[in-house]
């Protein structure tokens, strides 16, 4: 089935335990807030789902996305941080900026990551336009901050 008839959120937090005890970082990019907010209302609802209490999630707003690597380690060095979840956008534009972006916001939070042995989730949106961004940070496709909250709920329970 092509993706532009399937809500690609389609993922459910059965099966998921309470991780009511862990403290969550969400580091979220003020670039393209509109998505980016409604990534982080998604995030945090299925964070609140699973038993975290709002009061243990920490959120801290980095300009642009590029800017989520660093914000993410600087959470993730916390010791009282247990996951780390990034939500940011970017859109394709006239030059080959999107391409250096994305890659450095892929392999930046990889390796944070693996240097703090923690969850880093990516919970950035790459599409070519607002549009595709809308319907991915709760239209039509669902919301991707949702599925970010869920991935860090699973690495969690993985690591127990």
């Amino acid at each position: 089935m092509a993706t532009g008839h399937k809500n690609l959120s389609d993922f459910g937090t059965d099966g998921l335990q309470d991780i009511g005890n862990a403290r969550i970082a969400i580091v979220v990019s003020e670039w393209n807030r509109e998505v980016t907010e409604s990534m982080y209302s998604g995030a945090l609802q299925t964070l609140l789902s699973v038993g975290v209490k709002k009061e243990q999630v920490e959120r801290i707003n980095v300009p642009g996305s590029y800017e989520l690597s660093l914000g993410a380690q600087w959470m993730a060095a916390r010791e009282d941080i247990d996951a780390v979840i990034c939500l940011g956008c970017v859109i394709q534009g006239e030059t080959r900026h999107f391409e250096f972006i994305c890659q450095a916001v892929s392999r930046g939070l990889t390796d944070v990551s693996l240097k703090f042995n923690k969850p880093v989730v990516f919970g950035v949106l790459t599409t070519d336009t607002r549009q595709q961004a809308l319907d991915r940070a709760g239209g039509k496709h669902g919301n991707k901050g949702d599925e970010a909250a869920a991935t860090a709920a699973k690495m969690l329970m993985l690591k127990k």
